[in-house]
C-alpha cells in the first residue's frame, strides 16, 4: 500500500494528465468556443465539457489507482472528481475567472495576448491549483 505522499504525487499526476486530455482533446471545437458565453447554449456547452473531462480524470484515476496500487478510497475520488468538476465549470464558464483576475489585480494581464495569452495562463492555473487541492483529497485517508 501507498504511503499518503505516494498517493498524492501519482492522483496528481494522474489527474493533471487527464486534465490535459480533457481540456485540449477530448473538448470538441464547439464546446470550447461556446462555453463562456453568458446565454444557455454556454450553460450547456461547459456543463458538456465538464462531463467529459470529469469522466476522463475518473478513469485515468482509477486505471492509475489500480496499476500503482494506490488503493484510492472510492468515497475519496468521488470527492476529488466532484471538487475538481465544480471548479473547472466555475473557471470555464469565464465570467467568473475574469471577475477573480480583476479584483486581484490582474485584470490587464487576463486581457493580454487574446484568447491564449493572460486568461488561458490563469484558467491553467486555477485548474492545476484546483487539481492540487482534489489530489490531496483522493490521496487522503
Amino acid at each position: 500500500m501507498a504511503d499518503r505522499a505516494a498517493r498524492f504525487a501519482a492522483a496528481y499526476a494522474l489527474l493533471r494528465m487527464a486534465a490535459d486530455l480533457g481540456d485540449h482533446w477530448i473538448q470538441s471545437d464547439y464546446q470550447a468556443a461556446t462555453k463562456g458565453q453568458f446565454s444557455r447554449a454556454g450553460r450547456l456547452a461547459c456543463t458538456a465539457h465538464v462531463a467529459t473531462y470529469t469522466a476522463t480524470q475518473a478513469l485515468v484515476l482509477a486505471a492509475g489507482s489500480r496499476a500503482l496500487g494506490l488503493g484510492l478510497k472510492p468515497s475519496r475520488v468521488a470527492a476529488a472528481l466532484a471538487l475538481s468538476a465544480s471548479t473547472h465549470w466555475w473557471a470555464d464558464r469565464r465570467i467568473h475567472l475574469k471577475a477573480l483576475a480583476e479584483a486581484t489585480g490582474k485584470g490587464n494581464f487576463y486581457t493580454l495576448g487574446g484568447p491564449l495569452g493572460g486568461n488561458y495562463a490563469l484558467d491553467q492555473a486555477f485548474h492545476h491549483f484546483a487539481e492540487t487541492i482534489a489530489a490531496a483529497v483522493a490521496a487522503s485517508r
